[in-house]
């Protein structure tokens, strides 16, 4: 079965009740991420080596297309998720990416922090900004590392079963480093009342960490490097995604009908800080 028809039985089973339950009473779509992750669209860009279906941004943006029309809170949901797996692929490890490519585990981003919490979506380049400087403080005792953050407009917060989480580096003299963190994990904190950020449905809002104890190798990457992934993967898929969910614009699949290319067939910057 391919993924698009895969999706298509899910998305029928997903209009109607389940998305006003969403868009309406704010309730966050567990039974779509299920239908999601059996039907093998969680796992869908993780390699095949793994059980997963091994595609790429191109085919997550399309699903993220056809389901925000739907359901916008799933489709945000998905956003979050094929972003974070996207780094999970790079620098995860190889029971994580199983998980994933099996459906059992759904992956949000927790990177963004600020001072107030903002109103609406968070979308743009001064959001985007506050992905690139992390006051959380990570401290390292042995092999177990203590986060303390407070990190903002976080999708699926309370529902994901893993967060790609961003923190000052252990002893690199600049630059982020990323992790990977169970949301299971004990003083992770989420609000009971999720914030107005993210669409109705989304469980978008804040998550606290005072602090919370990781492995050391939870560690994505090196020391001090997740400000270059967070440019050449996070944010360029993040464009592409905030685009696709945009159910004003069709997805785009041919590259030759894209008209953020130009004419000599480059692709153009999707956004401010798009990767360089």
């Amino acid at each position: 079965m391919s993924y698009r028809t895969a999706l298509s039985e899910v998305l029928a089973g997903l209009a109607g009740p389940a998305a006003e339950a969403a868009a309406v009473r704010g309730r966050f779509p567990r039974g779509a991420v299920t239908a999601l992750g059996r039907a093998g669209l969680l796992g869908l860009t993780v390699s095949t080596e793994f059980g997963g279906g091994g595609r790429g941004l191109r085919e997550a943006v399309d699903v993220v297309a056809r389901t925000a029309p739907v359901c916008p809170a799933t489709a945000a949901v998905l956003r979050s998720h094929y972003t974070a797996v996207a780094v999970i692929e790079a620098h995860g490890g190889p029971w994580l990416r199983a998980e994933i490519a099996a459906g059992r585990h759904l992956a949000s981003l927790a990177l963004a922090e600020s001072e107030e919490e903002q109103a609406g979506e968070g979308d743009g380049p001064e959001a985007d900004s506050r992905l690139l400087v992390p006051g959380s403080v990570a401290t390292r005792s042995g092999e177990v590392v203590a986060l303390r953050a407070r990190k903002q407009r976080v999708v699926a917060a309370g529902e994901a079963d893993l967060y790609v989480w961003s923190s000052r580096p252990l002893a690199a003299p600049d630059g982020l480093t990323l992790w990977a963190v169970p949301a299971h994990a004990p003083d992770l904190f989420v609000p009971a009342r999720p914030s107005v950020a993210g669409p109705r449905g989304s469980a978008t809002s804040t998550v606290f960490a005072d602090p919370v104890l990781v492995p050391a190798e939870a560690m994505l990457g090196a020391d001090g490097a997740g400000l270059d992934v967070v440019l050449r993967t996070v944010l360029p898929w993040l464009l592409e995604l905030r685009a696709a969910a945009d159910v004003r614009r069709p997805p785009v699949l041919d590259p030759a009908l894209d008209p953020a290319r130009d004419p000599g067939g480059t692709r153009r910057p999707a956004g401010t800080l798009a990767a360089s």
